[in-house]
């Protein structure tokens, strides 16, 4: 169960970082539309990756990553739509982006070996 505790432990640390930084885009930014989206999918990947410790199936199991993996797509997309209109710079997209390309490819690993 450690690749479990690694994931969550990841995505809550992950989902602390994405509280801040939408705290930052609103206030040092003032930016409130984006903010709110990537609140929204970056705190997501750690809930549905917590919901499969109650999974009624292996389906659902599965399913529950398969939703964190989809909510890290699109937290990845904000965050690369923030940083193409110079909303944030290099430094902060290439800090958030490599912990989020680490996140994906645990629950991409796990979803593979659930399979198996």
């Amino acid at each position: 169960m450690e690749s479990g505790n690694i994931i969550d432990l990841k995505t809550k640390a992950f989902a602390v970082r994405i509280i801040k930084f939408a705290q930052f885009l609103q206030e040092q930014k003032r930016e409130f539309i984006l903010s709110k989206q990537i609140l929204r999918s970056g705190t997501s990947i750690g809930a549905n990756t917590r919901e499969r410790k109650n999974a009624a199936s292996k389906a659902d199991f599965i399913n529950k990553f398969a939703i964190a993996l989809k909510e890290a797509d699109e937290t990845q997309y904000w965050l690369e739509l923030l940083y193409e209109s110079n909303i944030i710079d290099k430094e902060v997209f290439d800090s958030l982006n490599n912990e989020l390309k680490e996140i994906i490819a645990i629950i991409t690993s796990s979803i593979k070996t659930a399979k198996k």
